[in-house]
């Protein structure tokens, strides 16, 4: 069993869970990911790590309120207990030897592009962070973000904070004003990450993308992350997640994220979660 040590709303559908799993704490790195058991009889869910303190020995997953598992995990409180809480699992980020990076986040997808922000930025690197958002209700990690890189420019698709369209469109204004990037990393939604790596290819900036397939095992067995990367086969939890963004083929990825779209949609509809509880103290 693993205590929750803090949980935290960010906002109606996203929330903060601080972990105690002094183990993994001291053993992540950015761009891993751990997997959650709610209770004995509950779904294996995978959650990139979004930061560790291991002087506290927590770990923190930051996560999206979408299926049942999500929301039962939202409804814990601090002193609550989790099942399983299994990591670091996947390959960390390589950041070879990059001087100017730009990490590029879309939605929920900024938590999980924060612990490689935070990593350059401690290793010396000039770092830009792009984060996009739908619109200002839901941004997150902006205070985060301020205190770890060197320029943080928000963008929302209706342009009622910081800059009105896409994380594409800045980051090609500031390729063209010759921000000088040598890596960009895109965390967020699949088309997005495609799109940036669209902008980036022409102009031959190394871009790393964090991989999003459906997962079970989190141990390559099951071959339920399998995605398509330089033509070759390889597996999201054992080869990635992150893999090199112009070699990607994200629309056989979305085909395959999409199989079960329609059980999906039918269980939210039908969903009676807010009623349950979960957690305990033993």
């Amino acid at each position: 069993m693993y205590k929750v040590v803090n949980a935290k709303p960010l906002n109606n559908d996203v929330f903060r869970l601080d972990i105690e799993a002094p183990f993994i704490a001291k053993k992540a790195k950015a761009g891993q990911f751990i997997i959650i058991r709610v209770d004995e009889t509950g779904e294996r869910v995978p959650f990139t790590i979004a930061d560790t303190d291991p002087e506290k020995g927590t770990v923190s997953v930051i996560i999206q309120k979408v299926g049942q598992s999500t929301m039962l995990l939202s409804q814990l409180k601090s002193g609550d207990y989790i099942e399983d809480f299994v990591g670091p699992l996947g390959v960390a980020t390589e950041f070879g030897d990059a001087k100017k990076v730009c990490v590029v986040g879309g939605g929920v997808g900024n938590a999980i592009a924060y612990p490689s922000a935070k990593a350059l930025h401690k290793a010396g690197v000039e770092v830009d962070v792009i984060a996009g958002f739908r619109s200002k209700d839901i941004v997150i990690l902006e205070d985060e973000y301020k205190d770890i890189c060197d320029n943080l420019y928000i963008t929302t698709d209706d342009g009622s904070y910081g800059d009105k369209g896409f994380v594409t469109d800045k980051l090609q204004s500031l390729i063209d004003a010759g921000a000088g990037y040598d890596l960009v990393i895109a965390i967020g939604p699949v088309p997005m990450m495609k799109f940036v790596s669209k902008v980036t290819e022409p102009y031959n900036i190394k871009t790393i993308v964090s991989l999003n397939p459906i997962m079970i095992d989190g141990t390559g067995m099951c071959g339920g992350c399998r995605v398509t990367v330089g033509g070759e086969t390889k597996f999201a939890c054992v080869d990635g997640p992150d893999f090199d963004g112009h070699q990607v083929d994200y629309d056989e990825l979305m085909r395959r994220n999409g199989t079960y779209r329609d059980v999906e949609a039918h269980d939210r509809d039908n969903c009676r979660l807010m009623n349950m509880k979960v957690g305990g103290t033993n």
